[in-house]
């Protein structure tokens, strides 16, 4: 315990500390409306206090922009070499062009894809989810091409810019080759 803490205010110091980093304190002012806004979004999104939902919210901007080409050049910056992304989509499984188109467009990009998840939803539409992973431009242009599909509707795109972290490397029995490790920015 630090010198002149009671133990409450160390155990408060201690909670804001995370995987060996501080916490920053800030102060924001909002009006009524907006703030009883918030309130009900965080309670709506199971949140148990505002500082989770205002980090939630500052990362997916800060991961967003980051990724925003126009806006790192801007900045003078450069858009992370790698991202992570998950490609949500429905299709109707029935008309045989779309079904064909998709699997057409995941085979051609295999190397992008990590996994699939398809569900089905009714007798004629299913929900497809899939996983990329590699160059955030080539990430990014196949994920457009995915949603962009005739014949698919409610496609919706998240991505997590990635830093390389550490050299390349192998385990114990791999016999598959050296591989890198990513860890999410922010």
């Amino acid at each position: 315990m630090g010198a002149g803490l009671t133990p409450r205010r160390a155990a408060r110091k201690d909670r804001r500390r995370t995987q060996n980093r501080t916490m920053q304190r800030f102060t924001i002012s909002l009006d009524d409306a907006l703030a009883g806004q918030f309130d009900a979004f965080i309670a709506d999104q199971g949140y148990v206090n505002r500082s989770e939902a205002v980090r939630d919210l500052i990362r997916a901007r800060l991961g967003e922009a980051v990724l925003d080409v126009p806006s790192a050049e801007a900045r003078g910056g450069r858009v992370p070499a790698s991202c992570v992304a998950n490609v949500s989509y429905v299709y109707d499984h029935h008309e045989q062009t779309v079904t064909a188109r998709v699997m057409d467009l995941q085979h051609d990009h295999h190397d992008l894809v990590v996994t699939s998840l398809h569900t089905h939803l009714d007798h004629h539409h299913c929900l497809e989810t899939v996983v990329l992973r590699g160059p955030t431009a080539a990430v990014q242009a196949f994920a457009q091409q995915l949603v962009a599909l005739r014949g698919v509707r409610h496609g919706n795109i998240h991505l997590v810019p990635l830093a390389e972290t550490g050299r390349a490397h192998r385990h114990g029995l791999d016999t598959s080759g050296p591989h890198r490790h990513y860890t999410p920015l922010s």
